[in-house]
């Protein structure tokens, strides 16, 4: 029989090195969270993360209710459904599984650059800006402008909307997070839906071409009013960036995480209003 003290320190050499292998990879995890995280600001998608609680009260509103229904309740839920660290964490967890470093450098090589954290800045403020008709009117006034001018910058605008699929990817979007969260709301008892998830999918899909139209017109009214100071020449360096095949990887990426995350948190809403209001037929 071996010396209990002799056996323990046989063990030690293994226990070492598994100890080390545990801080290794605890240490490349954080260092991965780091660069991810560095990533997401540098490219402003942190904000545009936090900008997914803006689109809250939309979601009494897809049941017939009015946020303000709830009072002060609805500003507690949102808070704590749509909360910044947690969207963070998801964003970090999702991409840090998806994102290649040769995608996350050219990404970053981009949008480090002045002309990038320029674009970064407007967009930021942009998301973050709540849409009380003055932004919509103001867009939809540089819209005006550059068409009676026939001004080549319109197609510009056109083409920065087009290369990042803001109208495809949008209207997807929205058709899977409407369902998501009205059969998770069926499902926790806030209402009863009249037809199957697969039919309801086919009811989405015939508001489709209005839906469209919509979010087509409000992108590019958006563009006008977000990119209004900078040059046609700054803002034709910005489509090609775009354009380019590795960035067109990293959006599609990046939309679907949001989509993905705005889902998900509309889902959580469904399951806190159960307990905020009566159930409701649809």
């Amino acid at each position: 029989m071996r010396h209990p003290l002799r056996q323990t320190l046989s063990l030690m050499p293994a226990m070492l090195f598994a100890l080390v292998l545990g801080l290794s990879a605890g240490g490349a995890r954080a260092a991965e969270e780091a660069r991810i995280e560095a990533f997401l600001e540098t490219t402003g998608f942190d904000v545009a993360l936090e900008s997914i609680r803006l689109s809250a009260d939309s979601a009494p509103a897809m049941l017939g209710l009015q946020a303000d229904a709830f009072g002060s309740e609805w500003s507690r839920l949102v808070r704590e459904v749509f909360d910044t660290e947690l969207m963070h964490g998801m964003a970090r967890e999702i991409l840090s599984e998806t994102l290649s470093d040769e995608l996350l450098d050219h990404a970053n090589a981009f949008y480090a650059s002045d002309l990038g954290q320029r674009l970064v800045a407007v967009e930021n403020d942009s998301h973050m800006e709540e849409d009380d008709g003055l932004k919509s009117e103001a867009g939809a006034s540089i819209l005006k402008g550059l068409e009676r001018l026939d001004s080549p910058r319109l197609a510009l605008l056109e083409r920065l909307n087009e290369a990042s699929d803001t109208e495809d990817n949008a209207v997807r979007a929205i058709q899977e997070v409407q369902l998501r969260f009205l059969v998770a709301a069926a499902g926790a008892g806030v209402i009863e839906l009249q037809m199957e998830a697969p039919d309801l999918r086919e009811a989405l899909k015939l508001q489709e071409p209005d839906m469209r139209e919509r979010i087509a017109a409000n992108a590019l009214s958006n563009a006008a009013y977000t990119y209004q100071a900078f040059s046609d020449a700054e803002l034709r360096r910005y489509a090609e960036a775009l354009e380019h095949r590795k960035m067109q990887r990293v959006y599609e990426l990046m939309n679907a995480v949001q989509y993905e995350i705005m889902a998900n948190r509309f889902e959580a809403v469904a399951a806190r209003l159960a307990g905020m209001q009566p159930s409701q037929d649809l």
